[in-house]
């Protein structure tokens, strides 16, 4: 399998746009899911078509959230029929996307109130208020769902050579990474760090992913490994 490069310098607004888009769905999906270890039920997953919170539940209401990289439309689904469609595309900021998205929701009885703010990314704007992040190019899209695809089937068959506690293969939207983590049993170091990390790393952990690359951590596309806490040299 030959990858399609994806340099993040050749998408950097593309991939920071979709990112934003990203964090909204996963905060929409992080407030209708029950807690569970390590922020496991924050986090999107890859689909045939391209990214979705899979099946959540609200005010009596099934429904589902795709972010849709072939048809390039964000879908809203209800277990009883209803749909909503936004289409994707050049010139829908991030304030357009996340009025439509709570407007879609409120339709279909299921809206909630997210905190509107960038979470984790050198991005602050609010996202009513992000009039920036416009660009949607369909190119780059489709590399990065198919980098998805392939690394998520991979990931998959990784999972299935360990018989201990293991994550889902998920994808972070506070990083846009896509990862599983395999953890030893035991607690982790305690760590100065905020409430989000501290539940994280609660236990020794050994993660492996795909990042896309930002300005302020890795500067572009890779596959990582990490053991936390790290090892004695």
């Amino acid at each position: 399998m030959t990858l399609a490069e994806l340099h993040l310098a050749d998408w950097r607004p593309t991939k920071e746009t979709l990112h934003l888009y990203a964090q909204i769905i996963g905060k929409i999906r992080l407030a209708t899911t029950a807690p569970r270890n390590h922020w496991w039920n924050a986090a999107l997953y890859v689909d045939v078509r391209g990214l979705t919170t899979r099946r959540l539940h609200h005010r009596g209401t099934t429904f589902e959230i795709k972010l849709d990289f072939v048809d390039h439309a964000l879908l809203v689904q209800t277990g009883d029929g209803r749909n909503r469609r936004l289409e994707l595309g050049d010139g829908l900021t991030v304030a357009d996307f996340d009025a439509r998205v709570h407007a879609m929701l409120a339709e279909l009885g299921v809206d909630v109130e997210i905190r509107e703010q960038p979470f984790g990314v050198p991005m602050t704007t609010p996202f009513p208020q992000d009039i920036e992040h416009t660009s949607w190019d369909r190119g780059s899209i489709d590399r990065f769902g198919r980098i998805l695809d392939w690394s998520d089937s991979i990931y998959e068959e990784f999972s299935g050579w360990f018989n201990g506690k293991t994550s889902p293969v998920h994808l972070f939207w506070h990083g846009l990474d896509l990862a599983v983590t395999r953890f030893s049993g035991r607690p982790g170091a305690a760590l100065d760090a905020d409430p989000v990390t501290q539940e994280a790393y609660s236990h020794e952990v050994i993660s492996f992913g795909f990042w896309p690359g930002d300005d302020a951590t890795i500067s572009d596309a890779a596959y990582y490994s990490y053991t936390g806490p790290e090892p004695p040299d």
